[in-house]
């Protein structure tokens, strides 16, 4: 059972994980030096502990300790009761969810490791992400994948931190279903997702692009489909790289959508096909005699 601890010292060294969670900076640096990351709200913390990863302490304002029991009974991590007030000056923000939990992160796989490990599924799409620096649109698009099927995530070096907090509460925890790795040589490593099987796709509202809709089902098995920053899309070097270009067919003078929407749309239009009901199954309402 964790210990409960009532903390009135925003200086206390205990909550030296929750300090400036507002600097952004400052996180980026000190959570993956440290190894933690946090997760904020009672959904987010029980799907990190549900995906294995190992609490080191909670912070929950009182309200939230009856709400969070049974996560309290079953771990041996200390808990730090505090005032909402306390919360706020050790966080920096006025922590609407109540809880809040550091958690050990696991050692990220290799690219090589996730790719063999997707390579034995056939039919199996994965996504690459190149330069998405906004952790609001990293977490939307972990999301989409989660929701539509895609089976891992690539990063390039200079993505966002999947497990930054921003980039975890709007994914849902999603980033804690979806495996990823980063392609430490960008955009080299794209061979290495080549010769693991899959065709790469790059979205591009370039006219030269097919748009998805005009694109043969059986093209999108095993792809890997490959989406850009925020601001200017894929660069040259990524979709030099790429096996195909395709696009989202868009509305007369509208160029493009937001990334994390682009992504939702284009793991939607490349899901594979449902097979039709069988005959036994859509007669099953009708009798004979």
């Amino acid at each position: 059972m964790a210990d409960l601890i009532t903390v009135e010292d925003p200086d206390d060294p205990r909550l030296r994980d929750y300090t400036g969670l507002t600097d952004v900076e400052l996180r980026r640096r000190r959570e993956p030096a440290e190894g933690l990351f946090i997760a904020e709200g009672e959904k987010v913390i029980r799907r990190a502990k549900d995906a294995g990863y190992e609490m080191r302490s909670m912070l929950l304002s009182a309200k939230w300790v009856d709400v969070m029991r049974d996560v309290i009974d079953e771990l041996p991590a200390p808990v730090y009761a505090v005032t909402p007030e306390l919360a706020e000056r050790v966080t920096g923000y006025h922590v609407h969810r109540g809880a809040l939990a550091s958690m050990q992160r696991k050692p990220l796989p290799a690219a090589d490791e996730l790719l063999a490990a997707e390579g034995a599924g056939a039919g199996h799409r994965i996504a690459v992400f190149e330069g998405f620096v906004d952790h609001a649109n990293l977490g939307a698009a972990f999301r989409s994948a989660a929701a539509l099927g895609i089976s891992a995530i690539l990063l390039s070096p200079d993505c966002a931190d999947p497990l930054y907090r921003r980039a975890i509460k709007v994914s849902m925890g999603s980033v804690f279903s979806v495996p990823y790795a980063r392609l430490d040589q960008w955009p080299a490593d794209l061979e290495k997702v080549r010769e693991a099987g899959y065709r790469i796709l790059a979205m591009t509202p370039s006219s030269k692009a097919t748009p998805l809709d005009q694109v043969p089902p059986e093209r999108f098995e095993r792809s890997a489909i490959m989406l850009g920053s925020e601001g200017h899309g894929l660069s040259t070097y990524a979709l030099r790289a790429a096996d195909e270009w395709v696009r989202i067919p868009m509305a007369e003078g509208i160029d493009s959508l937001n990334v994390a929407a682009a992504s939702a749309v284009a793991f939607y239009a490349t899901r594979p096909p449902r097979p039709p009901a069988s005959a036994e199954v859509q007669g099953v309402s009708g009798g004979s005699s």
